[in-house]
């Protein structure tokens, strides 16, 4: 512990001359490639406390504003109730941000689709052309394990689509898990892909796929998708050692920890499957694909089944955001959530 309480010193030294050489604030003074850490997010960091990243898509392309406005702070909420903070991240006029302020929050709500949606391919283009970026899973999963924060809350990862054996359509989100050592708090995989191809892809990448308190592996807007999980882990504590033990042997891969949406909100499955296969032929019909196909069809889905769908996305994000903040308190309570120090020449605090 002495080590741990050593290196915590020198983070916190390392963090109040960053401070103090950045005191001005505003985009204007940060060069290209820093990453601006929120002052709250910083000291929890410094020492040791526990921070649950948190993604900004779902803010700009998930939900209309202001409701979009209202999840986000309701997320954050829980996420601080819960014992962590939130860094909720996105990259604002070119410079990633790890932890965004009341006003930086509500400026991407309004800004809505119009911040560019960002995976790990578009994040140089969105830096170097000082635009605005909202992360996707992918992304706030560099800018989380770059910055030494662990845990990350999302409502469900990408994978491969339906079809994908002829289209090759698989998210970043699957080959970032194979290469970034952060654990993933999720529902899943959204159902609207192919959910058993999803976990063959995540088998091959070396990803840990772990369901919390079931053996089935959750498939969003339900419970069950009729795939068995890999490992089952029942308590934060349990999913805190998984985490410290991949840390320690540096395998360099992330781990999926899939959360059951809760009972009382789980959509009914057939009506949700049905909805899906009628917005999956009108996308084909209207040529949608790429990054655009999932927003279209979480949307036509949520039409289709009269906002239950949307409703349901909300649930188990909120149920997300509580298990991953727990996760994230026991992890730090383990000593473990501090080797970042490496990294942080590379950022400064707003």
């Amino acid at each position: 512990m002495a080590s741990s309480a050593l290196s915590r010193l020198v983070n916190l030294q390392r963090h109040f001359q960053l401070t103090g050489s950045n005191r001005k604030g505003g985009n204007d003074d940060v060069g290209i490639g820093q990453v601006k850490l929120s002052a709250d997010v910083s000291e929890a960091l410094s020492h040791g406390r526990a921070v649950v990243a948190l993604e900004s898509t779902i803010i700009s392309h998930g939900m209309p504003y202001p409701q979009n406005l209202e999840t986000a702070k309701e997320v954050e909420a829980i996420v601080r109730e819960n014992g962590a903070v939130p860094a909720t991240v996105a990259i604002l006029d070119g410079v990633p941000c790890v932890g965004l302020s009341a006003e930086e929050l509500e400026r991407l709500a309004i800004m809505g689709t119009k911040a560019r949606k960002t995976a790990r391919r578009d994040i140089t283009y969105v830096v170097a052309t000082r635009a605005n970026g909202a992360t996707t899973v992918s992304a706030t999963m560099i800018f989380a394990s770059m910055v030494g924060i662990h845990v990350f809350v999302t409502g469900g990862i990408g994978g491969v689509h339906r079809h994908g054996e002829n289209t090759m359509d698989i998210s970043s989100d699957l080959t970032e898990l194979g290469r970034t050592p952060i654990a993933v708090i999720s529902a899943g995989v959204k159902s609207i892909l192919d959910i058993p191809r999803t976990l063959e892809y995540l088998e091959t990448q070396g990803v840990c796929v772990a369901a919390y308190q079931t053996d089935e592996f959750p498939a969003f807007f339900t419970e069950t998708s009729g795939c068995k999980a890999s490992c089952r882990i029942d308590t934060p504590e349990d999913s805190a050692r998984l985490i410290v033990a991949n840390m320690k042997l540096k395998l360099g891969t992330g781990i999926l920890i899939a959360v059951p949406i809760p009972k009382e909100h789980s959509a009914s499955g057939s009506l949700i499957e049905s909805a899906i296969q009628k917005a999956l032929n009108e996308a084909r019909d209207k040529g949608i694909t790429g990054n655009a196909e999932t927003p279209f069809l979480l949307a036509r889905v949520n039409e289709l089944t009269g906002g239950a769908s949307l409703s349901s996305n909300i649930a188990l994000v909120k149920n997300n955001a509580l298990v991953g903040a727990k996760i994230a308190v026991s992890l730090a309570q383990m000593g473990e959530d501090d080797r970042h120090g490496e990294f942080l020449s590379f950022f400064f605090v707003c």
